[in-house]
């Protein structure tokens, strides 16, 4: 992070802009609505600065800028047209260590100007750090687009509130459901179509009627890694949990997204060390709901696709406690996309079977003799320490050695690799390029299209997220 996002309070308190045509005026523009007391100086003003002179709403300095112009200011834009004067105007603010912005010159910026959408009190900026100014601004259209002109009389409201919710409720945590509860009720609705009064009352009767917090358990499917690969909805709960429950397939940009302040537990399960049972997660999220918290039990791909999320269920409503199930994109959708691997194809695979490397302790053997089935593809979860077993058993029961096999390593991430080979090749495959997991198992004719279909994968996705394939034959 290059700059340090803050908002400033600048009523009454002293800024200096040194230039005097349209840029300098831009940004007195931008002062004014701050409420700052602004300063300019130069040789010479545009006419526009010159009115505002006359409605004593900024001080002119008719003067070429001095050094000791810039003491006793809280920030200085240097907005000339002249290299050096904005430089001895930059050196000057350093040496008093006043923030200084250099119009178009981002190396000697203390602080830049955001791109900014207003909603009045609430405020979004958006920055590039100086680098791609006209990308932030589009980011900022976007926003503009998708944000209600009503946020910002719903967020006065809230303010006019905010006193007495803190009298009534004293916890932190139990003021932000009840602002949850109040910003999904029809409050929103009243201040969108302006009933002030209206909204106002319902508001006091869901501050002075609250009942006790009641808990509720969201089983999220985060996907394979990817950020952008999370929906909506997902996003939307991940933000209103007290308490997200997480394994460890879930990447760490997709953790970023969680609320700063929620409890984050980590029930991750790795092969042949399963650091918390499942039993014991499932006690934890019921114990959790008890309490009255919001919970995320996020899990890598889909939760209803071995993510035994299934389970956890049962117990949730075994004891009457609410919960949200979001799906998610599995990996073998999420891997094979990215990989440039289609799972059916008309010419090569007419059906598809998802299936786990490894199953319950004494649990049925799969049905090999159906699975090396030919015309079909094979997507294969947890398969990487099995890999041998499974290579054995599928050759055993008809599947020709020369079947090509991908393996998609970290599939949808930054350090996604794809390797290649036949599968008389799967295990040492594997062994010889190190895989470890997550990594799925793509077995059947449609793997070997990832030779033709790669290059669309890296250059042409439509998600912006994704990165070059690393290829391994």
């Amino acid at each position: 992070m290059q700059y340090l996002p803050i908002f400033t309070k600048l009523d009454d308190r002293p800024v200096l802009i040194v230039g005097g045509g349209d840029v300098a005026l831009r940004k007195c523009q931008a002062f004014l609505k701050a409420r700052a007391q602004v300063a300019v100086v130069a040789p010479s003003f545009c006419d526009e600065l010159l009115a505002l002179s006359q409605q004593n709403k900024v001080s002119l300095i008719e003067e070429y800028f001095e050094a000791h112009h810039v003491l006793g200011m809280m920030l200085i834009i240097a907005a000339t047209d002249s290299e050096a004067v904005n430089k001895a105007v930059c050196d000057a603010a350093n040496t008093h260590n006043i923030f200084v912005n250099v119009v178009d010159d981002q190396p000697k910026c203390g602080f830049i100007f955001p791109s900014i959408v207003d909603r009045d009190p609430i405020t979004i900026a958006i920055s590039s750090a100086g680098t791609a100014p006209v990308l932030a601004r589009r980011l900022r259209e976007k926003l503009e687009a998708i944000i209600p002109h009503h946020t910002g009389a719903l967020a006065r409201l809230a303010g006019n509130f905010r006193e007495q919710v803190k009298a009534r409720f004293k916890t932190f945590a139990d003021r932000r459901q009840f602002w949850e509860r109040v910003f999904d009720s029809s409050v929103v609705r009243k201040v969108q179509v302006g009933d002030t009064q209206g909204a106002e009352q319902q508001l006091h009767d869901l501050l002075t009627n609250t009942p006790q917090p009641e808990g509720e358990v969201y089983i999220v499917g985060a996907g394979p890694g990817d950020p952008e690969l999370l929906t909506i909805k997902a996003l939307q709960l991940m933000q209103q949990a007290d308490v997200v429950v997480y394994d460890y397939l879930v990447s760490d940009e997709i953790m970023e997204l969680v609320r700063r302040d929620a409890d984050l537990v980590c029930v991750g399960k790795r092969a042949g060390n399963h650091s918390v049972k499942q039993e014991d997660t499932n006690e934890m999220l019921l114990n959790f709901a008890k309490q009255g918290k919001k919970v995320c039990r996020i899990k890598g791909g889909d939760p209803f696709i071995y993510g035994r999320g299934g389970e956890e269920i049962q117990v949730l409503a075994k004891h009457g406690v609410k919960y949200q199930i979001v799906p998610g994109i599995t990996a073998a959708a999420g891997c094979s996309a990215y990989a440039g691997i289609p799972l059916t194809h008309r010419d090569h695979a007419q059906a598809i079977q998802f299936v786990t490397g490894h199953c319950k302790k004494e649990g049925q053997e799969l049905d090999w003799r159906g699975l090396a089935h030919t015309n079909q593809t094979l997507a294969i979860y947890m398969g990487v320490i099995k890999s041998p077993h499974i290579q054995a058993k599928l050759l055993e029961h008809g599947r020709s050695p020369e079947t090509p096999i991908a393996i998609v390593e970290n599939g949808t991430r930054k350090s996604q690799r794809v390797v290649r080979g036949t599968l008389s090749e799967l295990a040492t495959k594997i062994e010889q390029h190190q895989i470890q997991s997550p990594a799925l198992l793509i077995i059947g004719e449609v793997a070997a299209l990832h030779e033709q279909l790669a290059w669309f994968g890296q250059s042409e996705q439509v998600n912006s997220f994704a990165q070059p394939i690393t290829k391994v034959a």
